[in-house]
């Protein structure tokens, strides 16, 4: 595939396609799958599935549907899912150790081969084997290591310091989950989960929902 752009709204389907998929193969055991009943299991037209799909390839025979094993293997290379990535966490409180620990136990792809934090509690410690280093020892480590993604689990006072960081070592990606818009080098791919933004949205949910 080249380098077309692709929209936005795509991207974020993707991700539930794959889900979905792996569902299907792993508890129904299904070897294949048509867009209508993807269309059934997702709340999307079937027209939008086959779209959205079309998009990287042609990937469905008429008449017959998706091979599911193929389909996935199709998605998780557009993800980029078929290669492992060197990852870094700064910030090893309940949630860095959360992410942490969802990484080692589920094998996404994601290789955590580094942990950073300031709290003398934690610094020397180990999660899952990974030894937790001092914060001032990260730009060198992800440099020397090569590493690929930083993820951001600090406050947002230390937030953008330590993207600063990431940056300067060279990190091709950042996921951040301090509850901050962090400036970075476009050249950075940069997610956000913003934690308090999705709750909100749930309580106007809430409050207008129909009686």
């Amino acid at each position: 595939m080249g380098k077309a752009k692709i929209s936005n709204a795509i991207i974020r389907r993707l991700p539930r396609y794959r889900r979905y998929l792996g569902h299907l193969q792993q508890t129904k055991e299904l070897t294949k799958v048509s867009s209508n009943e993807l269309s059934e299991l997702m709340g999307y037209t079937a027209s939008q599935i086959r779209q959205d799909l079309n998009t990287f390839g042609k990937f469905g025979h008429q008449g017959y549907g998706y091979e599911i094993k193929e389909l996935l293997k199709e998605i998780n290379s557009i993800l980029g899912l078929d290669r492992e990535y060197k990852t870094v966490i700064v910030g090893c409180g309940h949630l860095g150790q959360a992410i942490t620990n969802y990484t080692y136990y589920y094998k996404i792809g994601f290789k955590i081969i580094g942990l950073f934090d300031v709290n003398p509690d934690i610094v020397g410690t180990t999660i899952n084997g990974v030894k937790v280093s001092n914060v001032s020892e990260l730009k060198d480590f992800v440099k020397e290591n090569e590493v690929v993604i930083g993820v951001i689990c600090v406050n947002r006072e230390n937030a953008q310091s330590v993207a600063d960081a990431l940056v300067e070592g060279g990190v091709k990606g950042i996921w951040n989950f301090a509850p901050i818009d962090l400036d970075i080098d476009k050249k950075v791919a940069l997610e956000s989960v913003h934690l308090s933004d999705s709750l909100h949205a749930l309580t106007f949910m809430i409050n207008n929902m129909d009686e």
